[in-house]
């Protein structure tokens, strides 16, 4: 117990000694009575009767535990309103639950370890054992929760749906300037119900892929990555676009990678796009030995989402191909 009138205190030091001996060699419940009359009357500063759980487990029949739910319970079922922190009261409750508890009916009940009479105080005390004088304070404290649990709920929707209409006006924007500048698009194949502006992704896009030589595992990914420029005539792959509101940067990364390794002579654009705020975390990830040494012929680069909407009509009327995304994007100082 870290109690600076205790151990920075000799007289303390001496008389909290005396009082755990006197316990330990008591056999007599009088002679344990005495010895926390006796150490309450100094008033030793933050010593209170939560020390009585020591003495709990020494003379288990004599002394009850000790907490705040205890206590709240006894005042709530003997209507009492006795203090925490008050050597007195736990002792007037000590009186009353060793009285109750030696009753035939309770007795049966219930255990000689003042701890079973103490736990039931403690049901009580902490809402989850009703009686009538804590009924109206539970069903408080149940629809206060019930009403917080309704807002956090609410706030999660919210967020949600804002980081999602975000995501999605990223993607508009990125499918938008590929069919400015003469590019088939396609977009993540879960994301085609989608639509922003009121055009639908599902009417600006290619509905698949075209067919490549590539495992199946690896098209499943391919056909996840966020946004695909590609040229019209022959299908090939031009840009790539993952878009990273709050999801992982790295598995981003990875899925680019994936596509990377799929195509022979890799000559397309990869790029992560990402709101402002986490441009260090995106340059953190590019600047990785593995991501830097395996891709070290492929261009991949970040753009943010401040620079992507800020641009997004000059790209559009004054781009003629895809390495105009190159005066926006920012890449690793070893890339």
């Amino acid at each position: 117990m870290r109690i600076p009138d205790i151990y920075e205190s000799e007289p303390n030091k001496r008389r909290f000694g005396a009082f755990l001996e006197g316990c330990l060699s008591s056999v007599r419940e009088e002679h344990v009575l005495a010895e926390m009359s006796r150490i309450s009357s100094p008033a030793i500063k933050g010593l209170g009767p939560a020390a009585a759980n020591i003495i709990y487990f020494l003379h288990p029949t004599y002394v009850p535990p000790f907490n705040t739910a205890i206590l709240k319970g006894f005042n709530l079922l003997f209507q009492d309103r006795l203090k925490l922190g008050s050597w007195q009261s736990y002792l007037a409750m000590r009186e009353v639950i060793v009285e109750v508890n030696s009753e035939k009916e309770v007795r049966n009940r219930l255990s000689k370890d003042l701890g079973a009479f103490a736990g039931l105080l403690f049901e009580i005390g902490s809402g989850r054992l009703l009686v009538s004088g804590n009924v109206d304070a539970v069903l408080e404290a149940e629809r206060q929760k019930a009403a917080k649990a309704a807002l956090r709920r609410h706030k999660e929707v919210v967020d949600q749906g804002r980081e999602e209409s975000e995501h999605t006006r990223i993607q508009f924007l990125l499918l938008r300037i590929g069919r400015e500048l003469g590019f088939e698009v396609h977009v993540a194949r879960n994301d085609r119900h989608r639509g922003c502006d009121g055009e639908s992704f599902s009417m600006m896009t290619i509905p698949r892929l075209p067919a490549r030589d590539w495992p199946q595992e690896v098209h499943e990914t391919v056909s996840l990555i966020d946004v695909i420029w590609l040229r019209p005539e022959s299908g090939d792959l031009v840009a790539a676009f993952e878009v990273e509101k709050s999801t992982s940067i790295y598995s981003g990364i990875l899925r680019l990678e994936d596509l990377a390794r799929s195509i022979p002579a890799c000559d397309c654009d990869l790029y992560i796009v990402a709101p402002d705020r986490r441009e260090k975390e995106v340059m953190a990830q590019l600047r990785r030995p593995a991501f830097r040494d395996d891709l070290a012929e492929v261009s991949l680069g970040y753009i943010s989402f401040g620079d992507l909407c800020e641009h997004c009509e000059g790209l559009c009327k004054l781009g003629e191909d895809h390495k105009i995304l190159r005066k926006i994007a920012r890449r690793s100082a070893s890339a």
